[in-house]
């Protein structure tokens, strides 16, 4: 296991590539897209990620077990219903589509590698630890779960 996993709330990590995303867009050599329309776009991104992130939440909430994302050895159930049809991590998709939006709204391509770097963090220090606890409390459900249902999207 390593040093980082599941160490730091998601939440956190979002936040703080947030403020590095905002430094990159203000501080760094500007690359600004100028595009009138891109409040516009970012608006409807944000909300369709708060509604992603929300969506998870209310399933897990459904299904009575644990949205604390740092004890998944603590899941009382396998979330199968919901939007976890779609997606195995839609609560990070969301963040993920925040961060997107706050790219957009700081009209910087630079700010676009916050996003992918949040997806890589998640992928190696969060998703891939978590994916190991439900494998050993939920065995074969969850790698039937698994083969049905993409990560991401």
């Amino acid at each position: 296991m390593g040093a980082l996993e599941n160490r730091v709330p998601p939440l956190l990590v979002a936040g703080l590539i947030a403020l590095l995303m905002g430094f990159a867009a203000n501080w760094l050599p500007r690359l600004e897209l100028v595009w009138a329309g891109r409040l516009a776009t970012a608006l409807p991104v944000l909300f369709l990620g708060l509604a992603v992130c929300v969506a998870g939440v209310l399933s897990f909430r459904r299904a009575r077990t644990t949205v604390n994302p740092l004890q998944p050895q603590q899941a009382s159930s396998l979330v199968e219903a919901g939007i976890y049809r779609y997606s195995r991590n839609p609560m990070y998709l969301g963040f993920a589509l925040i961060l997107a939006a706050w790219a957009l709204a700081l009209a910087s391509p630079l700010a676009l590698l916050g996003v992918l770097i949040f997806v890589l963090y998640m992928n190696r220090f969060q998703i891939a630890p978590e994916e190991r606890a439900l494998e050993a409390l939920f065995g074969e459900a969850f790698d039937c779960y698994r083969a049905r249902v993409r990560r991401w999207l």
